[in-house]
């Protein structure tokens, strides 16, 4: 079947007042964090997005463009109200029109969704309503003061008409100021703007007209709405339909573009992770769509081109946002429409590295994508002479390492001493609401294997085994083993006391009443507490922290897994540090149940716990046995991943590409 008939819907052109976009696929607006520190484009912005015009995108959308000097809410914001953006709006507009792609900025001032950290001056917003995330109240904004944001919008628009955009799109939707006028939990006006659904949206109107008439009829002006805030008295899809018409009765606006949620609120809905089902938000777009005729674009963690089609071809929306999908891999509209889906680097919906790092103020990265975030830098260039190399370990990193030593050109032979690749990664997508993480090793190793990676499973390496093979280059990536923590004494004096991967890897089946120590506060012991519930344990969840699972937060799981764990029966308790255990009662020894020492570390207080079973979920060893017997072997040795030291994916498949690109 040729991809057109495939994907019939997704490949076929489509109108955005004058522009015409080849295709339905928009890398909608997001936060990069590339912004230089003084609020201008980088190269990186350059670099950044002619990257997925190359990939053949239909059309591309900027991150927000502030449109005023009280509009600061994150370090790396592009200011778009400043004369100097100009030259770097052109270098972006060049570099994506060079790919015959249109392209968009998405101008907007984030409101009362703020902080003054940066500008020292009140935050604007509708009314004195402080925002669940920022905590700060804002100043309620005068007529006078309405005027200028309006001005704000239109300045902005003709820098960048001046910078070679073919439009702008406004947000309207989750982070705005017009989204704070348009809700009624956040606009508490008694003037003109305030009160019914025609004032509140009389600020969208007004910047839309202004815009208009900045803009000229021609270039393309897109509104992007929230449809559903899903906060108690906030807007709903019916209020969304009908600010939607009253946008198009205007006859200035070119298309509809959709969101769910506010992004603090209610923001683990906005940029989705793998606990919550792909294309969540379709009913907004798809009431939007039924009561105008402008075009509308529906979002919501779109993984793979197939879904976006049957979303087109349901009548869903006519174009589809896959931003996560993008940043995974560049190229995803381009092995679609080459037939070649199976080839995508498929988003994890992990947000380990792109939402998480924007939490932690850093630059928008890649679990899937080394080069994300990285796309201005030269690319490794191909190996001058041609090498045997051999990887030990078929995780993440020693797949990411193989790969990338393959594409420079090298010989690679990959050897795992299980029956299956993935590493870690297979062991903790073992749990279903994690089962996508799987798609990580999964694309490595396709992705490898088409590289020329031979990939041996079942084999344990050796040092004879490998000096036999004469390699030029070895690359030690055997990962990390369980490290049972202090107070838990040997397997032989506390066997009921386990590691999360022995139930995992099917090594222990706790049963009964159990506590999970979570000294990690990631996915490890929520994980391994929902898949025991499931299986009719009563299960508590203990940890140090002030937070079970707190890095949850980060990467927008915390809300989902606290629901959940609430539907499963799932207990949580805080503060608490583990300080040895023993058999409960009076049988010593006994492989029965244990008395879990704990203390409350804010008081001192001793809060034991009697389980049938603790399962620890706590830092590990580097399993690096092979890499010290290999010291002074007369080839190149490197190691990448947990062998190196324990961490996460993300560090081993960085390390992996840094050593595979530079042998």
């Amino acid at each position: 079947m040729s991809p057109h008939g495939r994907y019939r819907h997704l490949f076929s052109p489509i109108q955005l007042g004058s522009v015409t976009a080849r295709n339905r696929i928009v890398f909608s607006a997001h936060l990069t964090n590339y912004a230089t520190q003084d609020g201008l484009p980088s190269d990186q912005h350059v670099a950044y997005y002619a990257a997925r015009a190359r990939g053949g995108a239909g059309l591309i959308i900027t991150e927000e463009h502030s449109t005023h000097p009280t509009d600061w809410p994150y370090e790396k914001l592009i200011h778009g109200f400043k004369a100097e953006v100009v030259p770097r709006y052109v270098a972006i507009t060049e570099a994506v029109h060079a790919f015959d792609v249109p392209i968009l900025a998405q101008i907007n001032h984030n409101g009362g969704q703020a902080s003054s950290m940066y500008t020292r001056l009140p935050v604007w917003a509708p009314s004195a309503v402080p925002d669940p995330l920022f905590r700060e109240v804002p100043k309620a904004i005068d007529e006078a003061e309405i005027a200028e944001v309006i001005d704000g919008y239109c300045t902005v628009a003709e820098h960048c008409l001046a910078g070679g955009f073919d439009g702008v799109e406004l947000q309207c939707s989750h982070s705005s100021i017009v989204r704070g006028f348009l809700s009624p939990a956040t606009n508490h006006r008694r003037d003109r703007y305030g009160g019914s659904l025609p004032n509140r949206a009389r600020l969208a109107l007004e910047i839309v007209t202004a815009v208009r008439d900045t803009l000229g009829r021609r270039p393309v002006l897109g509104v992007r709405l929230c449809g559903d805030e899903l906060i108690d008295g906030g807007t709903t899809v019916d209020e969304a339909v009908e600010v939607a018409k009253m946008l198009e009765e205007t006859g200035t606006v070119d298309y509809i573009n959709t969101s769910i949620g506010v992004a603090t609120a209610t923001l683990y809905m906005i940029e989705a992770s793998m606990a919550v089902p792909p294309g969540y938000s379709l009913y907004i777009p798809s009431a939007i769509r039924s009561a105008v005729t402008l075009p509308v674009v529906g979002v919501g963690r779109f993984k793979d081109p197939l879904q976006a089609e049957k979303a087109i071809a349901a009548g869903h929306c006519d174009l589809v946002g896959v931003v996560r999908g993008q940043i995974a891999d560049a190229d995803f509209t381009a092995k679609a429409r080459s037939d070649n889906a199976a080839h995508i680097r498929t988003c994890l919906s992990c947000n380990q590295e792109c939402v998480g790092r924007m939490g932690l103020n850093r630059w928008l990265g890649c679990i899937e994508n080394p080069l994300a975030g990285r796309e201005a830098l030269p690319e490794p260039a191909p190996a001058t002479k041609k090498r045997r190399v051999v990887v030990v370990g078929g995780g993440p990193g020693g797949l990411q390492a193989a790969l990338s030593a393959s594409e420079r050109g090298h010989e690679v032979l990959l050897l795992e001493k299980t029956s299956r690749l993935g590493g870690q990664i297979a062991v903790a997508s073992a749990v279903p609401s994690r089962a996508e993480l799987l798609d990580l090793t999964r694309n490595l190793a396709g992705a490898a294997t088409r590289a020329g990676v031979k990939l041996c499973t079942g084999v344990e390496a050796t040092c004879e085994m490998i000096s036999s093979l004469s390699p030029d280059v070895v690359i030690v990536a055997t990962g990390a083993r369980p490290a049972r923590p202090w107070w838990a004494g040997t397997p032989a004096e506390n066997p009921r006391v386990v590691d999360v991967r022995d139930v995992l890897e099917a090594r222990a089946e706790p049963s009964g009443r159990v506590v999970v120590v979570d000294d990690l506060g990631f996915h490890q012991a929520t994980s391994v507490a929902e898949l025991l519930a499931e299986r009719g344990s009563s299960v508590e969840i203990v940890t140090p922290a002030m937070v079970v699972g707190g890095d949850l937060g980060v990467t927008l799981d915390l809300e989902t897994w606290n629901v959940r764990a609430h539907r499963k029966g799932i207990r949580q308790a805080t503060d608490l540090v583990a300080m040895g255990v023993k058999p409960a009662g009076t049988a010593e020894g006994s492989d029965g149940p244990v008395e879990l020492a704990l203390v409350h570390h804010p008081t001192g207080e001793a809060r034991p716990r009697v389980a049938d079973w603790v399962v620890v979920a706590t830092h590990q060893e580097p399993e690096d046995a092979l890499w010290l017997a290999l010291a002074g072997a007369p080839f190149e040795v490197h190691r990448v991943g947990d062998c190196l030291a324990p961490r996460r994916a993300h560090s081993a498949v960085i390390e992996g590409q840094r050593v595979g690109s530079r042998i």
